[in-house]
């Protein structure tokens, strides 16, 4: 069983290193899609992931374009506060995308409109604009398991 959480460029190296270590967790793939707003060799994003790195499957890639070529026929979902239906509201199987944007911007919005059927919000209130990145991706990928029963999860 494989999920991947794909982020289009990060900027914050926490971020990617907490989100790391969810993926170290799970079992679950990162895809990481330059430019990074940051050095894979930052103190801050290998602090994040603490001490998991080595158990993370961590692909590069130089652009989303590349992630859809590359993986042609799998299902992509796109968060994002654009869309009107709920994380909670599809059916999530083995191979699944979970695609995030840069924490400033979200996804640009040509990806936005290439994929109109499988975007994804988390309700909130109209307090924030958004949840933090690495809290996101936590809890998108947690229903997904959770659909799935977890597993190779104790």
């Amino acid at each position: 069983m494989t999920l991947h959480i794909v982020l289009v460029e990060p900027e914050i190296p926490a971020n990617t290193g907490n989100i790391a270590r969810t993926c170290a967790a799970t079992g679950i793939h990162l895809h990481l899609v330059r430019p990074l707003g940051f050095r894979t060799d930052d103190a801050t994003l290998k602090r994040a992931g603490l001490d998991y790195w080595y158990a993370v499957h961590i692909e590069y890639h130089d652009s989303f374009q590349e992630v859809e070529e590359k993986y042609s026929g799998s299902r992509f979902f796109f968060a994002t506060t654009k869309a009107k239906k709920r994380y909670t509201d599809f059916e999530y199987q083995d191979g699944d995308f979970f695609v995030f944007g840069k924490e400033t911007k979200g996804l640009p919005d040509e990806i936005l409109q290439a994929h109109p059927d499988q975007l994804i919000r988390m309700p909130m209130t109209d307090k924030v604009r958004s949840l933090n990145l690495s809290n996101s991706a936590a809890i998108i990928v947690f229903e997904a398991l959770r659909q799935l029963e977890f597993p190779g999860m104790q």
